[in-house]
């Protein structure tokens, strides 16, 4: 998850062919004078189908950055993000860290070295020392930055959710002894026999999280992107490759040791990279591991087979989450004000809401390490950027950029609770309130041309546009300037 290792994929998978020319033609502007072409929205009303539960953020890393800076600093953040002036979020999603030995010398990119729970005894050596059921073995005091986001939340959000989740077993627990995978990216770094004990670490983990914070977490998701080639021992964040058959007898472990300890969470899985692999290991589980799972979670690096999982979903009747995205156009220079990444992802977020249909859609790293430090040309990854390698207690120079705008077009009008509806235009996105007296439709205009959007008979309403001018502000009429990102929020005539 390093900008690094996404940017790569990003290219290896062509996310964004469509807009690929935008890179390559560097800032495109509108010419005046362009006429508008009239676009017909028809949405079908009567198929509204997915009941959305909100929007959120991976609080790993940067939460683990932000969270010990000054407390005018670090509730700016949070109110920008989950705050009722802000994007309205109402998810979250805590890493579980795994943590590398006290002796290793930093290797993980800023924020990445999330604190493992657990804490090794002196005079102990080897990787078999570690004890679950014994007090002392615990750090009750660890990861104190990301925690402190949790508070945050809660105190913001009236009904937020919690979702946990692993990158990474702590490093006694690998075959490597890091958390950043095997020596070979294709292979299994949990040691064979540890899933119980993992899975004994993770759900006490959740326990304490829960009792000390007053919250509750839905889900728990014990492995991230497993079935991939991205993580290997020379890698900067945590992260470990798990094979289907391994992924199946961790959710089983995981889904026991929660049972175990009374709690009411489920299993979330398998987070896969993007939807075709998702199938690859959902087809592999055996009943018993699908039956273990109570959420469904895919990753959106990639857009082929999408209805496939939003089929595999319904059929298995689990609810589906599109548990982690973030699109910045590929060799997109970084630009706080620029449109061609914020028009890229919110392109992005339509089609994935058409057609994975999720409960809900979940941001990456809602704060993004700063990329043009030492004169490199940086990129647009996050939706606040901020400098992770500056002193914690500041002053931080908060940099809000156009995508976060675009994000706002989408997370402040479809609410928790509102339906996602099918809408004929491939640049359209739907959904209608829980009284029917509502209807959201969100537009991406990614041309030169103005587009006269035209709503469904009998309803009326108000645009909001976000383009290289406006930032989520009101526009008269119901035209959509050329490269903007338009919410129409309408209501029945009369």
């Amino acid at each position: 998850m390093t900008n690094t290792s996404r940017s790569n994929r990003l290219s290896r998978r062509a996310l964004l062919t469509a807009a690929a020319g935008w890179a390559l033609a560097g800032p495109v502007a509108a010419r005046r004078g362009e006429p508008p072409v009239t676009i017909r929205l028809r949405p079908d009303l009567s198929r509204a189908t997915t009941v959305f539960e909100g929007w959120g953020t991976a609080l790993a890393w940067f939460a683990n950055v932000t969270g010990g800076w000054p407390d005018a600093e670090r509730n700016h953040l949070a109110d920008l993000f989950y705050g009722p002036g802000g994007l309205g979020w109402t998810i979250a999603r805590y890493n579980i860290g795994g943590g590398d030995r006290a002796d290793t010398k930093p290797y993980l990119r800023p924020g990445a070295a999330v604190p493992g729970f657990w804490r090794q005894p002196e005079g102990t050596t080897g990787t078999d020392w570690w004890r679950p059921d014994q007090e002392a073995m615990w750090d009750w005091s660890a990861d104190a930055n990301q925690r402190w986001w949790l508070d945050a939340i809660k105190a913001r959000v009236r009904q937020p959710i919690f979702e946990a989740f692993s990158n990474s077993p702590p490093w006694f627990m690998t075959v490597s002894g890091k958390v950043s995978g095997a020596e070979k990216a294709t292979d299994d770094n949990l040691r064979p026999g540890q899933e119980a004990v993992f899975a004994a670490y993770l759900a006490r983990a959740v326990d304490e999280l829960q009792r000390r914070h007053g919250i509750t977490f839905r889900t728990l998701s014990p492995v991230n992107e497993p079935n991939t080639d991205y993580w290997h021992a020379a890698n900067t964040q945590e992260g470990a490759h798990w094979s289907p058959a391994r992924q199946a007898a961790m959710i089983l472990a995981t889904d026991a040791a929660l049972k175990a300890r009374g709690l009411k969470t489920a299993v979330s899985a398998p987070d896969e990279t993007n939807s075709h692999l998702f199938l690859e290991d959902w087809a592999a589980y055996p009943p018993k591991a699908r039956a273990a799972i109570g959420q469904l979670n895919v990753h959106s690096y990639g857009t082929v087979n999408q209805t496939g999982v939003r089929d595999a979903a319904r059929a298995a009747n689990i609810r589906l989450w599109m548990s982690e995205n973030d699109t910045p156009l590929d060799k997109d220079p970084e630009d706080f004000e620029g449109m061609a990444t914020p028009l890229a992802f919110a392109e992005h977020v339509v089609l994935d809401l058409k057609r994975l249909e999720p409960s809900a859609w979940v941001f990456w790293q809602a704060v993004e390490n700063l990329s043009t430090r030492h004169g490199a040309k940086g990129s647009n990854w996050g939706l606040v950027k901020a400098d992770y390698q500056f002193a914690p207690e500041g002053p931080h120079a908060i940099h809000v950029t156009a995508k976060y705008w675009a994000m706002a077009q989408f997370s402040r009008f479809i609410r928790p609770g509102y339906r996602l509806v099918p809408v004929d235009d491939l640049d359209t996105v739907g959904a209608l309130s829980p009284d029917g007296k509502e209807l959201v439709l969100v537009h991406v205009n990614g041309g030169l041309s103005p587009r006269q959007l035209t709503p469904p008979s009998g309803w009326t309403g108000r645009m909001i546009v976000t383009d290289a001018r406006r930032r989520a502000e009101p526009l008269p009429g119901l035209t959509a300037p050329p490269r903007s990102i338009a919410t129409l929020v309408l209501r029945p005539a009369g």
